[in-house]
């Protein structure tokens, strides 16, 4: 599956999509803007002249209102007057005009915010970056090509600003490590931001496989606080990766009737078998982790309380793991807005304080991209085929990804967000697969056939010790 931008970014029909950074803002707001039915393109910010024509319309005007935009097709670019080489931003009272229109009529209004003077990285003064308070997506772009070159002014539009963010002297290479100070400081890659944005940092220009390694290595840091983080060579129009949030989910609600007595709470390497597998979730970098009781509620909490994970009880468990699937969804809409935002140590943001880094804003599915399904007697799940599920998804943002052994479809399961209202509607004791003819199935093959293993009997638990050294 060949992501486009606007998948990637998962815009809605009537986003307000602003675009900020360096390195290629332009270029992206144009390539969504060709991926839509229609959009309005506008500027808070000067626009250079020869970029007029990457639209089908231009209008010009040093007005408050603009005429002629009904029955819109293709790309509408709304800017002020010439000015030399350069188009003036519209005034705030025709923008506002514009969004109402853009909204009234579910077209997406597409807002560059930014100004780099066609360098790949930048900081901001103290006026930038002027974002539209009713931004729905902010969009960061980055120019991975900034990455190894010295912090100066050939390389980074207002490097003086970029060395006080970054901590980096002028003349010194510029690392990732450099760059993500600077993507997460508060008076830099979130400034301005509004509090109830989608935030998505764009790390563009990752050309070579040398700077998509390095785009890997920020998009661990990155997370916390984007809700997205795209590594893309817009030029060559590939996405290579979109990496997002993903919760685990984990089903442990069963009566175990046929076992005899709660499999949950089978021993597995010393711990019970649902503390292994959320401990599995939690290190493989799920977030949220859900864990879903239900029938010996008690029990199975109790074994699980001390670990960083969110509780459901089930109390409709006898109707199925349906029930389960919807609690766990459920589980997943934390209350602070997009932009709630942690506390300020150092003028740096503390990533490590315990709060949830913006993955509300409604219910979306809490702002996830996906969810990874496990069950409670599966504690032989590994770190290695979870994290390949995600590394799957992000390569093409498919509906459901499931490892494939043996040609036979195993646990655990990762689901888009996209699935997530097929998913709140299963009924019975029919799980996640009740849905798979609804949506395309990305196989991810996989050699290691426990995935296959799990636990009616103690029969069936007898074999699973001996293959998994309890």
């Amino acid at each position: 599956m060949s992501l486009t931008l606007a998948r990637a970014l998962r815009v809605d029909p009537a986003a307000c999509v602003a675009f900020i950074g360096a390195g290629g803002k332009t270029t992206a707001m144009f390539k969504l803007a060709r991926q839509l039915p229609a959009a309005i393109v506008t500027a808070t910010t000067h626009l250079g002249i020869w970029q007029a024509p990457l639209a089908d319309h231009h209008i010009a005007t040093a007005g408050d209102t603009v005429e002629g935009i009904e029955n819109l097709q293709g790309v509408l670019l709304v800017t002020g007057e010439p000015e030399g080489e350069r188009l003036k931003p519209i005034s705030p009272p025709l923008l506002q005009r514009l969004y109402q229109y853009c909204q009234t009529n579910a077209i997406p209004l597409l807002v560059e915010a930014d100004g780099s003077r066609q360098k790949p990285l930048k900081a901001w003064a103290e006026h930038e970056p002027p974002i539209p308070a009713f931004a729905s997506l902010v969009v960061h772009v980055a120019g991975l090509s900034g990455l190894g070159k010295p912090l100066s002014d050939e390389n980074v539009h207002r490097a003086d600003i970029f060395a006080e963010l970054s901590g980096l002297n002028i003349g010194e290479r510029i690392s990732p490590e450099a760059l993500t100070r600077v993507l997460t400081h508060p008076q830099g890659g979130w400034k301005n931001i509004p509090t109830t944005a989608r935030r998505a940092a764009l790390l563009n220009q990752a050309d070579t496989a040398d700077l998509q390694s390095a785009a890997q290595t920020l998009t661990s840091s990155l997370l916390p606080l984007y809700q997205a983080v795209l590594i893309s060579s817009l030029l060559h129009d590939q996405i290579h990766a979109v990496h997002e949030p993903i919760a685990g989910i984990v089903l442990a609600a069963g009566e175990s009737k046929r076992f005899g007595k709660p499999k949950q709470l089978l021993n597995w390497r010393g711990q019970p078998f649902v503390r292994a597998v959320a401990q599995t979730a939690l290190r493989a970098g799920l977030s949220p982790v859900v864990v879903v009781t239900g029938a010996n509620a008690e029990a199975v909490e109790a074994a699980v309380r001390d670990l960083e994970v969110v509780i459901v009880r089930n109390e409709a468990w006898q109707s199925g793991q349906g029930s389960s699937v919807r609690e766990g969804l459920r589980a997943l809409t934390p209350p602070p807005p997009f932009g709630h935002l942690p506390p300020i140590r150092n003028g740096k943001l503390d990533l490590h304080h315990p709060l949830d880094f913006g993955l509300g804003g409604g219910w979306e599915g809490g702002g996830v991209g996906g969810a990874v399904f496990l069950l409670a007697d599966q504690p032989q799940v590994t770190t290695t085929v979870i994290q390949a599920l995600r590394e799957k998804h992000a390569e093409g943002l498919y509906p459901v990804v499931v490892p494939l052994v043996l040609d036979r479809r195993g646990n655990p399961v990762l689901f888009d967000r996209t699935t997530f209202p097929d998913l709140l509607s299963i009924e019975g004791d029919s799980g996640g697969r009740a849905i798979f003819h609804k949506h395309r199935v990305e196989y991810l093959p996989w050699h290691d056939d426990s995935l296959l293993l799990d636990v009616d009997t103690p029969e069936q638990y007898e074999r699973l010790i001996a293959n998994g050294d309890v």
